[in-house]
């Protein structure tokens, strides 16, 4: 059981505790419990960066308080000066930590009117080359990953395209790899696929084997899977088409610009960037590099050098 005071980091502020009305002092108290928890967390993205060569330090820092909490709760510790501690001293808690630092939430053909943006405004463009480089960023579990390479197969475009799929969680990235799913969510996944256009049936990109749904060879054949940080690496060069969706909102406005300085510099002139449904350009340092393609689907194209 933890240890942990109810007092979460979040809800510090408030004037009420778990529904209930707190006196001046507990609020005190509770505010300065709030301070402490902000200096212990600078101190572990330091920590971890240092450590390890992974940069958590400009992710935004609301949600990486929640999901920092949730650690605490799983390692047992009751302030994140314990959590650093194991941390830094057992890489494989470490290990464990990477599902805390990033998010893994994807679907396949998640916000299906994107794939149909893609298909009837972005594929027409993307045929005129003779062979086509497609950077997933951030491509967590794969799901997204294989609706492109479907909806690419389905546009006779497969064969002359490579991915890169890319993320900073090993554990991800071999999920991703192995493109094995519960065959229950393969329903969920049919339907998104319906609705973004698809022209067969969903199962025809799969075998289901026992529990799990196992995505066919011939689409793993194009892909290449790395390790990849858009906080500390560099970019993928001469690519078509970036797909980073449900990313950018988890990082502050530093990291959100260079991570869209590594798209443009990767992009060719007249490359295609989508991002996610609640994410856009307008505010960005690069913003000038790219006009709306599909706007109401967040596609932007290249414009600039």
């Amino acid at each position: 059981m933890s240890t942990r005071s109810p007092a979460r980091p979040e809800t510090a502020d408030a004037g009420v505790v778990d529904g209930e009305s707190v006196s001046p002092a507990t609020r005190e108290a509770a505010r300065r419990e709030a301070a402490c928890f902000d200096i212990e967390l600078e101190l572990l993205l330091e920590g971890v960066f240092r450590r390890y060569q992974h940069d958590f330090r400009h992710y935004a820092r609301a949600s990486l308080k929640r999901r920092i909490g949730a650690a605490m709760d799983r390692f047992d510790c009751r302030t994140v000066s314990q959590l650093q501690d194991r941390v830094l001293h057992e890489p494989a808690v470490f290990t464990d930590m990477l599902q805390y630092f990033t998010v893994q939430v994807s679907e396949m053909f998640r916000d299906p009117s994107y794939f149909n943006s893609l298909r009837e405004q972005v594929i027409p463009e993307l045929r005129t080359y003779p062979s086509i480089k497609v950077w997933v960023a951030g491509c967590s579990t794969g799901e997204e990953l294989w609706s492109l390479a479907i909806l690419f197969q389905e546009e006779d475009l497969l064969s002359r395209t490579i991915f890169y799929a890319t993320d900073i969680n090993p554990a991800s990235l071999q999920i991703a790899s192995r493109g094995i799913y519960p065959v229950e969510r393969m329903a969920a996944f049919s339907r998104n696929y319906r609705a973004a256009g698809g022209k067969r049936s969903l199962s025809d990109y799969y075998t289901a084997a026992y529990d799990g749904a196992i995505i066919d060879s011939t689409l793993k054949a194009q892909v290449v899977f790395a390790d990849h940080s858009l906080a500390t690496d560099s970019v993928f060069s001469e690519v078509h088409l970036v797909s980073c969706r449900n990313v950018l909102i988890y990082f502050d406005k530093t990291l959100q610009n260079r991570a869209v300085g590594l798209f443009r510099e990767a992009l060719v002139h007249r490359g295609f960037l989508g991002i996610g449904m609640k994410e856009s350009l307008t505010s960005s340092a690069h913003a000038s590099a790219f006009a709306e393609h599909a706007g109401r689907d967040r596609i932007y194209v290249k414009v600039q050098p």
